[in-house]
């Protein structure tokens, strides 16, 4: 299963953060730093400029995009009902419900040209383009909710919903940036990846999914199992062509966003909680894309 080894780097640099922190001098106050600038400015720039650089055709791949939007809201759906659970801490709840339905953009881009060369890159722009902005308000809502602060406000404020929401209209405006421009953004949003990763890492601690192991079992249950079993319903059910089936079915068994730390970090939320879901749902992407898959190939 040669798509396992994809996820290892992503492990590997929230291994280097967490040992980084924890054995040299660049100890928790200058992952703080790193945090706020990863927040405000690196990850913002990579979703624009991720999301300019791939023109969108959404009324031609209306099946596809409706795809990824139903898995994306069914994991809403199925995160948000948890809060319902007897004993379930809101603050722990409100971090951690986004790592039921966010994904990891890099490897789902990574993994789409595998699977479909440049089509694949393409349709994955798609979701990403689509979904991103309803992963990050439906991540920020409880966030506030929690914290006890205002929804409308926190969402207009918001970098990583701002600068995808300014990507899209750029893109359906059909406006292009200069090259010069196009360069140096993708250069600021080059640095997002390990950077975030790392923070994830320095901001780990092994014992906090200790401060919910239900629950936490709970969000990677769905993430991982219910995810790429509805995404595999489905693509069946619309009878979809083979290689956006395989996108589609990949893209609901990734595993959650690096940045989920990030958020849950910045707005109060249970930094410790998150980073271990997170690291966590690494490791079980690594087998959860490959073995979707392959049910995908046994059912075709």
């Amino acid at each position: 299963m040669p798509d396992a080894l994809l996820l290892l780097p992503d492990f590997m640099l929230i291994v280097v953060g967490w040992a980084v922190c924890r054995y040299t001098p660049l100890n928790r106050t200058v992952w703080d730093g790193a945090e706020r600038l990863v927040y405000y400015l690196l990850f913002p720039v990579l979703l624009f400029s991720a999301i300019v650089r791939n023109p969108l055709q959404p009324a031609a791949m209306l099946q596809l995009a409706g795809s990824g939007v139903a898995v994306v809201a069914l994991g809403i759906a199925l995160a948000y009902a948890l809060r319902g659970w007897p004993g379930v801490d809101a603050r722990l709840h409100a971090s951690g419900a986004q790592v039921a339905f966010r994904f990891n953009s890099y490897v789902a881009l990574a993994l789409a040209e595998r699977l479909a060369g440049s089509a694949g890159v393409a349709w994955i722009a798609l979701l990403v383009a689509l979904c991103v902005p309803l992963c990050n308000i439906a991540a920020v809502w409880p966030l506030a909710r929690a914290g006890g602060q205002g929804y409308l406000r926190e969402l207009a404020r918001n970098p990583l919903i701002v600068s995808t929401l300014a990507g899209l209209g750029f893109n359906l405006l059909g406006l292009r940036l200069p090259d010069i421009a196009t360069t140096t953004l993708g250069r600021i949003g080059a640095a997002a990846l390990p950077i975030g990763l790392m923070a994830v890492g320095a901001g780990l601690t092994f014992g906090g999914l200790r401060a919910a192991p239900r629950l936490a079992a709970a969000l990677l249950a769905i993430r991982h199992a219910v995810l790429p079993a509805a995404a595999l319903a489905l693509v069946v059910l619309l009878e979809l062509p083979p290689g956006q089936q395989a996108v589609v079915v990949a893209f609901a068994a990734l595993p959650t966003a690096s940045s989920a730390y990030v958020l849950a970090a910045r707005m109060g939320g249970h930094g410790p909680f998150v980073a271990g879901l997170v690291t966590l749902s690494t490791l079980i992407g690594m087998l959860s894309v490959p073995l979707a898959l392959l049910v995908l190939a046994r059912l075709a």
